[in-house]
């Protein structure tokens, strides 16, 4: 099986974390199980960091096309899923509606399943202008009561890359942002953003004192993997009722994108 994995960054601009997440989604991978890496088109984010575009809405938005773009792709190449691989969840809810092959979010999956083993889910991050978004998309899938405190490391992003070289600071802001988490109430902890999820899964950290960590992409990738062996089984797909679930002429589809000039690759 073929999984599109999809990151909010441009992958070749970080390659200590390209790597690190090669290794961690081959490891975490079925056998048979091919995941293809695909970030953000270079210069995507001309002179900053994507966690600072993270941090407006209307850029976010701007780049949520790529994702639809990607995913559009991935369906008509035949991949088998699609992996949306950042916290936000970017394009979930509009990508859905437009491909049957499934698509998994890295919030959704993981969030879900770390209330199968705790309950009450504390978030971990490093992009302190998510929170507001993350409650959000929280409350709309109906995790809102499931989900606790979250706390921010204290470190930026190229602190996180610099971890890969040297990962004492870094794992010594987790542990302290994970304490705090969990003395706010959370008995399970979601490392928020793949960079950070990843280079805990490198230095093998999946507690806390007596709390869980989990590892958010592998568990989105196991999702993954399972609702492609579904839909292939037996046709499983989202309901195709309603604003957030129905599917559109993809004639209609294309037109519209053509119009808004979003059919260039």
């Amino acid at each position: 099986m073929r999984i599109w994995h999809q990151s909010f960054t441009v992958l070749d601009d970080v390659p200590h974390y390209r790597d690190a997440l090669r290794r961690h989604l081959a490891s975490a991978a079925r056998p048979g199980t091919t995941v293809e890496l695909h970030g953000m088109a270079p210069g995507t984010y001309p002179g900053s960091y994507p966690g600072v575009h993270i941090g407006h809405l209307y850029l976010t938005n701007l780049h949520r096309e790529q994702f639809v773009r990607a995913a559009l792709r991935a369906e008509e190449e035949g991949y088998d899923a699609f992996l949306i691989a950042t916290i936000p969840d970017t394009g979930f809810e509009e990508i859905r509606t437009l491909v049957d092959i499934p698509v998994v979010a890295f919030g959704n999956a993981s969030v879900a399943y770390a209330a199968t083993v705790g309950s009450r889910v504390g978030i971990v991050n490093f992009i302190a202008e998510l929170e507001p978004q993350l409650r959000r998309t929280m409350d709309a899938y109906g995790f809102g009561p499931l989900v606790g405190p979250i706390v921010q490391v204290e470190k930026g992003f190229t602190d996180v890359m610099a971890a890969y070289a040297d990962p004492g600071p870094l794992l010594e802001a987790f542990r302290t942002a994970a304490r705090r988490a969990a003395a706010a109430g959370a008995d399970v902890i979601v490392p928020g953003e793949g960079p950070l999820n990843v280079f805990l899964a490198d230095q093998g950290v999946s507690r806390v004192d007596g709390v869980p960590v989990i590892d958010s992409l592998g568990t989105a990738l196991a999702l993954a993997e399972t609702r492609a062996v579904q839909y292939r089984r037996d046709g499983l797909r989202p309901p195709r009722t309603g604003l957030y679930f129905s599917k559109p002429d993809p004639e209609m589809v294309a037109a519209a994108r053509r119009f808004y000039g979003l059919d260039r690759p």
